[in-house]
């Protein structure tokens, strides 16, 4: 099976991506509604900037979304994007659909002329972890967190596209 990877311009695209965080984050992971609202937040707010330097994509497998991720400015420096709301389903895993969505996000986050990329992900997400690392991604801080109603190990990561 080949992962089609594709802009998330569909009606239910953007539901998609918050319903299926709530359920796998929660199924996985045993995290709370919190998680899902925070995700309902990051796609709103990409939703209506309608900004040029924002997209998102969906990963597909024989047609049914199986992935997602966001490329957003940084609020607080436009000059950094930040690579958001990752996931890519338990149905989809293994297919390379996670390394593709990062790719494709890098690589629009380069061609529209940011200087950096950043994202924030919790130490108990080996796999996107990884992904992040193949990308370039390093390592700038980790703390332990309370969120989503969980003990958890926050952690901010960052590329330099220049």
């Amino acid at each position: 099976m080949s992962v089609v990877i594709r802009t998330a311009d569909r009606p239910g695209d953007l539901g998609w991506m918050v319903w299926q965080h709530g359920e796998v984050y929660a199924e996985q992971f045993g995290w709370d509604t919190s998680f899902e609202a925070m995700v309902a937040e990051v796609v709103a707010d990409y939703a209506q900037a309608l900004d040029e330097r924002a997209r998102g994509w969906i990963a597909e497998v024989a047609g049914r979304r199986v992935g997602c991720i966001l490329c957003v400015p940084l609020p607080e420096d436009p000059r950094t994007a930040q690579l958001r709301t990752l996931l890519v389903t338990p149905g989809g895993r293994g297919l390379g659909a996670g390394t593709a969505l990062v790719d494709e996000c890098v690589a629009f986050a380069r061609a529209a002329g940011y200087e950096a990329m950043t994202l924030f992900t919790t130490a108990n997400l080996v796999s996107a972890r990884r992904i992040y690392q193949a990308a370039g991604f390093e390592l700038v801080d980790e703390q332990p967190q309370h969120r989503f109603g969980q003990d958890v190990v926050g952690q901010h990561w960052r590329l330099d596209l220049s």
